[in-house]
């Protein structure tokens, strides 16, 4: 027993000495139903870089690992299509799989261990790895993008010019930073389209970063080279969607979103997007309805808000200035009669657009009592009280 407890924290030993998924400290604090749908998309769409397939197969393996024989089996996936791909390159790129598979077995407990190759010493690791590495935290969750950023750094200053490291960076410079007068995606993202000007994908997020800075001109022309790259990659169409979005193109955003939901029906990203569109087009035709039958007064705040949003390309601005109209409205209606269930209802949206759920449930309810039978208020209150489970 004493010669079995040795071996295996030996074994346990080695294994904290190999670079894979099992040793990166990775905090399975995410919706893992979620991060495996999105592996499982990648995989059965073919979508990102040429061994952006083979890392998904490997980072499903890792999430999926309870399920021993599936995780081989992916792993064994992983192996395949990097070979595939990379040719005599596929060493280095199996450093990681291969770590994942010696952990699988060690899971299993099945003997002997065999780790096919060294992966050298923590402090200093190959690009590849680092490659992997950053990939992974940048599909994981929100609180790893800091660290793909570091990895992708990592890896760019050993192959400089490689196009998917570059490609990572970009994507990941454009997720985590800050508006400033020159962000450094839009560089990133010049730059790793000079390596790669067919990817479809950097060409409309630098699109949507563009329209952001009001280049509106090159913005433009980006995303049509997208949708004429790769229509049909998911990926693409949220963020042309978000563009269209953005700039208040909120039909062409829809139909847009909705064509992409087709191909990926579980993405929780292009179910938010098409969301935002629908709460934001409905407070542009409640404020249109309510500024018509409203004093003149009113109708200038309307327009102003209508300048910010037409004009100056400011949303945020513009929809600060509806909601601020459409609670003085309700509640100037409700001053002359307590029970209009339709200025409560207002209240309620209102409230739903700045994010204040338990107060919009609460208007909501109100406006059930003053009309009963309205199937859009109760549809309203049941999904905010959905929302607030």
């Amino acid at each position: 027993a004493t010669s079995f407890m040795a071996s295996m924290h030996c074994r346990a030993a080695r294994l904290q000495q190999l670079q894979c998924h099992f040793t990166w400290d990775l905090k399975k604090d995410v919706d893992l139903k979620n991060l495996s749908t999105r592996l499982q998309d990648h995989i059965k769409l073919q979508l990102g870089q040429r061994g952006a397939v083979a890392r998904s197969y490997s980072f499903l393996a890792y999430v999926r690992y309870s399920f021993h024989k599936e995780a081989l089996s992916l792993l064994n996936q992983s192996e395949e299509t990097i070979r595939e791909r990379h040719g005599d390159e596929s060493e280095r790129r199996l450093i990681v799989t291969y770590g994942d598979m010696a952990w699988l077995k060690y899971h299993l407990n099945l003997l002997p261990l065999q780790v096919k190759y060294p992966t050298g010493s923590s402090a200093s690791l190959l690009p590849e790895v680092y490659g992997e590495q950053a990939w992974t935290y940048l599909k994981l969750s929100k609180s790893y993008y800091l660290q793909a950023v570091d990895s992708f750094r990592k890896a760019l200053e050993i192959q400089t010019d490689d196009i998917e490291w570059n490609a990572g960076y970009a994507i990941a410079l454009f997720r985590t930073e800050e508006e400033t007068e020159e962000p450094p995606s839009i560089k990133q993202l010049h730059f790793a389209l000079e390596l790669n000007p067919d990817d479809a994908v950097l060409q409309s997020m630098l699109a949507v970063k563009l329209g952001a800075y009001k280049k509106y001109k090159e913005a433009e022309g980006l995303l049509k080279k997208a949708l004429k790259t790769d229509p049909d990659n998911p990926h693409v169409s949220r963020y042309v969607g978000k563009y269209f979005r953005n700039h208040h193109q909120l039909d062409e955003s829809i139909d847009l979103l909705e064509r992409a939901l087709k191909r990926t029906t579980q993405s929780s990203f292009i179910h938010h997007q098409l969301a935002l569109c629908y709460k934001r087009k409905k407070i542009a035709e409640q404020s249109h309805k309510y500024s018509s039958v409203e004093s003149s007064s009113d109708s200038c705040l309307f327009r102003f808000g209508d300048f910010h949003y037409h004009h100056k390309r400011n949303e945020a601005q513009a929809i600060v200035h509806y909601t601020k109209k459409l609670k003085k409205i309700a509640e100037r209606r409700l001053s002359r009669n307590p029970g209009d269930g339709e200025a409560l209802a207002l209240l309620g949206q209102v409230a739903r657009a700045e994010g204040n759920r338990k107060e919009a449930a609460e208007f909501y309810e109100k406006a059930l009592n003053c009309d009963k039978d309205n199937e859009e208020y109760l549809s309203a209150l049941c999904e905010l009280r959905l929302e607030l489970q």
